[in-house]
């Protein structure tokens, strides 16, 4: 096999956050930013693994075998990265099928505790690698709706939807809904991600949304029709109602408090939680330049629209 590269885009929910898992229609746009996966051929009978962060240093690095996918050193990492690669050769059994060793090298292109999907680039880069269905692959590793797949392997905004076979006991995924569309926003120079400095674990917020979902299909209506109106709103003023009672909505049925209540009241400008609540980015639409504000409150990364979008 030939040295190859892979890559994939990060991710961003736009809308339908949560309520995207019970088959509501979200928006989501791939990031600038993204994650390669390089592959060279060595003489050794090995896998020796390397990850690079944003300023090209190693943060993580082990070597593993080529049967088991057996890790020299055991951590979490080390432990994750192993569940990857069997859950990938049991897809397909012809991966690494060979006594020829390899140097592997990802590169990523934003700080982990971004949220902009280290596991999904990570998951999409492997499945391509392996010539496997990625979503697959996800659900055999991390779990989740999806939709940050699907960001990574597209280079513009999407609607994303599941369609749920509910008639059984166990909701099963028939297929997903994965368009491509033109979102453009007149009002994009006044949009703004801002990072709460900590990362939040998807998995988390995943499990505290399942147990305290209540009415999940008169919001999930709602929703819906709220996503194709922020894809098509043609002012900021539209587009902040409809990330304020985007907020509200999805406060009520997970039994949490909105960001801006919680953090941001005397903000004069919109504010919208994006992926699990509590951490990561947030969306903000402001008349003003919102920078001074959000440095005074101590969050320092603080991205225009253009700079984080393609």
């Amino acid at each position: 096999m030939k040295s190859k590269t892979f890559y994939s885009h990060g991710k961003l929910l736009l809308s339908g956050e949560y309520v995207v898992l019970d088959g509501a229609l979200a928006l989501a746009i791939p990031t600038k930013f993204g994650q390669s996966l390089s592959i060279k051929p060595i003489e050794e009978t090995k896998l020796v693994w390397q990850s690079f962060d944003e300023n090209n240093e190693v943060w993580f690095e082990n070597d593993f075998e080529l049967n088991q996918f057996k890790p020299k050193n055991e951590d979490a990492i080390s432990k994750r990265l192993s569940q990857i690669l069997n859950a990938t050769k049991n897809l397909n059994p012809e991966f690494l099928n060979t006594q020829q060793g390899f140097n592997i090298k990802t590169n990523l292109e934003f700080p982990k505790n971004w949220g902009l999907g280290t596991s999904s680039t990570l998951i999409n880069n492997i499945a391509q690698w392996a010539n496997i269905d990625p979503f697959k692959l996800l659900d055999k590793t991390f779990g989740g709706s999806g939709y940050d797949i699907a960001c990574a392997q597209n280079n513009n905004a999407i609607t994303y939807q599941l369609h749920l076979n509910k008639s059984t006991n166990q909701v099963q995924i028939d297929k997903r809904i994965i368009t491509e569309i033109d979102f453009n926003p007149i009002f994009k120079e006044q949009i703004y991600f801002v990072h709460l400095n900590k990362k939040q674990n998807s998995r988390d917020g995943i499990q505290h949304y399942h147990k305290n979902k209540v009415n999940t299909k008169e919001a999930i209506e709602i929703i819906n029709k709220m996503t194709l109106e922020m894809i098509h709103s043609k002012s900021l003023e539209h587009f902040q109602n409809l990330m304020y009672e985007h907020e509200t909505i999805i406060s009520k049925l997970t039994n949490q408090i909105p960001l801006k209540e919680a953090m941001f009241h005397d903000f004069d400008g919109a504010i919208k939680s994006l992926g699990a609540w509590g951490g990561d980015f947030i969306m903000v639409a402001s008349k003003i330049n919102p920078q001074q504000y959000f440095k005074e409150k101590g969050f320092t990364t603080i991205l225009p629209y253009k700079n984080m979008v393609f």
